[in-house]
């Protein structure tokens, strides 16, 4: 199904933001736009937990949201969390509330998956251009640099300094002096020095900013005659002494300089000095796009099956030299299946089909470490590595369904009680594997799964079985490993 209107929500740690677009012919043209300033990163305690009164503003803020994006489709919408949801120890506490709040469910995202997404905002924003282009995105809790061409990011990283994280850490209070500012610069140019040899490498011809920071310093320039457009080396040194003269954010009397920002300015400005010096910038042009409209960007291509996430898959097929004949094999019989258990197909059941398939094609990449517990090595590599287009969430899913295709089942018992179709995935994913164990196109035999009570019945022809004695053992042990998550399973004769 192709969808008319999607809508992206970006839970910065600065402010939240809301788009809805419109689709037309393949491009997207913005409806609406809604941004509220909640500072959830200023709400993290010593001990990286939320506190209960940022939580409640930001809940407020996604039942206005909810109010804007209500019965729309729930594959036309994605929520994505950044920064500080990355970081907070009772993240997943608040997400349950949030997601209850704005009715959508929240993906937070890895840090260089915010980085693909704003550059796809940013570059969407601007002329193609057949140069090297760096992006800068100065969030609230972490900042982003990209460098692409066209509309291809080649390289990406993303640092743990943000205008809320850094104006907290060094400005208490809205209190600046040559002391702290110095400070805050140098402890950002030790982050960005970690990347500028290999930035440096890849070159680039322009640079570019993105979001609230690298706006509210660029409004502040221009607006003080200090440069024509942009940012500028010589317009960062006059606000930084503008900022010294006033000694408190809040008393900054800018021109352009909306009162909204004044909380995390010094903040964001001491981390643009230290991009500036690093990477050897004299002047930065600002784009309109930003995180929100990369996510819509990516969404437009979920749903008009040009979905990013397969050719990360393919990518890793490649990568990891996978038997792709076998991984076949095993994904054709999990999806016939799956269809037997669930064969009225929704959007929401193609959502797991998929991902089966994803599995499917992704069980044995752990085989290029060892073959020895290669679901172990498969799984750890899609918890951990760089997946663009999946969520953290969506790739550790896919990681449990990994780990669940053998050995023991016990282990799982925590993932199938968080959620049942994870076991519905996983014993068809098993079941693949278990008959595909030799590695050979086999003439099965039929098979028809369906559900028993609180379990699974799997029918396979007999006489199919005692040809097959390894087959028939491995289903007989199946028993014991369903038992032991609190599920039945029984291999019985078809009659």
């Amino acid at each position: 199904m192709e969808y008319t209107t999607l809508a992206a929500v970006d839970l910065g740690s600065n402010s939240f933001h809301l788009a809805v677009g419109r689709v037309v012919d393949d491009q997207i043209y913005p409806l609406d736009a809604i941004k509220e300033t909640v500072r959830l990163g200023a709400g993290l305690d010593e001990d990286r937990r939320l506190d209960a009164q940022t939580q409640e503003r930001a809940l407020a803020t996604l039942r206005r949201f909810r109010e804007r994006i209500a019965g729309m489709p729930p594959e036309s919408v994605r929520v994505v969390g950044t920064n500080t949801l990355r970081v907070a120890k009772n993240a997943r506490e608040f997400l349950d509330a949030a997601e209850d709040a704005i009715g959508f469910p929240i993906e937070v995202i890895s840090g260089r998956e915010e980085a693909r997404l704003i550059y796809s905002g940013v570059v969407h924003s601007l002329p193609l251009s057949d140069r090297n282009r760096l992006v800068v995105d100065i969030g609230g809790g972490s900042t982003e640099f990209i460098i692409g061409v066209k509309l291809r990011p080649k390289a990406m990283e993303s640092l743990y300094m943000g205008c809320v994280s850094w104006t907290r850490r060094f400005f208490p209070e809205g209190r600046i002096d040559k002391k702290s500012m110095k400070a805050a610069e140098l402890a950002a140019r030790e982050k960005v020095q970690t990347i500028v040899a290999g930035f440096e490498k890849t070159g680039w011809r322009e640079a570019v900013g993105s979001s609230g920071s690298a706006r509210s310093l660029s409004e502040a320039i221009v607006a003080s005659g200090i440069a024509e457009r942009g940012i500028t080396a010589e317009g960062l040194e006059w606000l930084r002494e503008r900022a010294l003269e006033a000694g408190d954010a809040r008393k900054l009397d800018l021109p352009g300089l909306r009162e909204e920002r004044l909380p995390v300015f010094a903040g964001g400005l001491a981390i643009m000095s230290a991009v500036f010096t690093e990477l050897s910038l004299t002047k930065m042009t600002i784009a309109e796009g930003a995180l929100r409209q990369g996510v819509l960007w990516d969404l437009l291509g979920r749903v008009h099956h040009r979905d990013i996430r397969e050719v990360t898959v393919d990518q890793f097929v490649r990568r990891y030299h996978v038997d792709q004949v076998q991984s076949q094999r095993v994904g054709r019989l999990a999806r016939e299946l799956l269809r037997q258990l669930e064969p009225v197909r929704d959007e929401k059941g193609s959502s797991a089909e998929a991902f089966l398939e994803w599995a499917a094609r992704l069980h044995e990449i752990g085989i290029s470490i060892a073959q020895g517990a290669y679901h172990k090595h498969s799984a750890y590599i899609l918890a951990n590595a760089d997946m663009p287009g999946f969520s953290r969430q969506e790739q550790g899913w896919l990681s449990n369904l990994v780990l669940a295709q053998r050995g023991r089942l016990a282990k799982m018992r925590a993932a199938f009680e968080d959620d049942g179709s994870l076991a519905t995935l996983a014993l068809c994913l098993r079941l693949a594997v278990i008959f595909y164990r030799s590695r050979r196109t086999l003439r099965l035999p039929p098979l028809r799964l369906a559900r028993k009570g609180r379990g699974f019945r799997l029918e396979v022809d007999g006489d199919w079985l005692s040809r097959n004695t390894l087959v028939a053992i491995a289903l007989q042990s199946e028993r014991d490993e369903w038992d032991a998550v609190g599920l039945a399973f029984e291999a019985t004769e078809a009659g």
